[in-house]
């Protein structure tokens, strides 16, 4: 599988989203510097986690406005899957390319914990490595998390099967409506969620819950 991570200013999840899909694909990712429209041709594109712009204006809302995104928005119109994680969700929704938005979490205060989510959609690339219903944990590290889309926007999000993920057993870290964590787009090509997948792979990070989602990707591309 070809992958590609785009770098922002003040990413500080690169490291770990390359780490994962050079351990899981076998290849290193391309670097793409979000000055750069140019994006080699690839399967997956990966917007990673972090503070781009150190969360100045909204989180996301600079980075969204990147000369890479245009290139992003264009290649997923096309049905090239997009990832975005934590910041990632952030800057795809400030893009356009996922509906709602991320507000700062209930609590006003960072949260850095394990949660557990539940898969609410299997049929998908990103998704086919689980089972519906499936319980899975996951770590999130966020201040602003607080999925909100006005009643119209959550109405077609849960009609049309948009939700990817949801916390539950009580742990939603931040008054996600619905308890969501993760949407997809109409098309399910473009996924964009809150928790790390990246940082739940292997054995040494205490479980491997968030690797059947890159190898999912990996066998939809093979």
């Amino acid at each position: 599988m070809k992958t590609a991570v785009v770098v922002f200013p003040g990413s500080n999840r690169d490291r770990d989203m390359i780490a994962a899909l050079t351990r899981i694909g076998g290849v290193p990712p391309a670097l793409v510097w979000h000055k750069d429209a140019e994006v080699p041709a690839v399967d997956l594109i990966v917007i990673p986690g972090g503070f781009s712009y150190g969360d100045y204006l909204r989180s996301g809302a600079i980075a969204a406005r990147s000369p890479v995104m245009d290139t992003v928005r264009e290649r997923a119109a096309r049905g090239v899957m997009v990832l975005g994680v934590c910041n990632g969700f952030q800057i795809l929704t400030e893009a356009g390319l996922l509906p709602g938005v991320l507000m700062r979490n209930a609590s006003l205060k960072f949260v850095c914990r394990e949660v557990r989510l539940s898969v609410e959609n299997a049929d998908t690339p990103f998704t086919r490595g689980y089972l519906h219903g499936q319980s899975i944990r996951a770590p999130v590290a966020h201040h602003d998390g607080n999925y909100f889309a006005d009643a119209e926007t959550l109405a077609a999000v849960e009609a049309n099967r948009q939700v990817a993920f949801r916390y539950t057993d009580g742990t939603n870290p931040n008054g996600s409506l619905n308890d969501i964590a993760g949407v997809f787009n109409r098309e399910k090509n473009v996924l964009g969620l809150m928790p790390h997948p990246e940082n739940l792979i292997e054995a040494a990070h205490g479980g491997t819950d968030g690797r059947a989602l890159f190898m999912g990707l990996l066998q939809q591309a093979a």
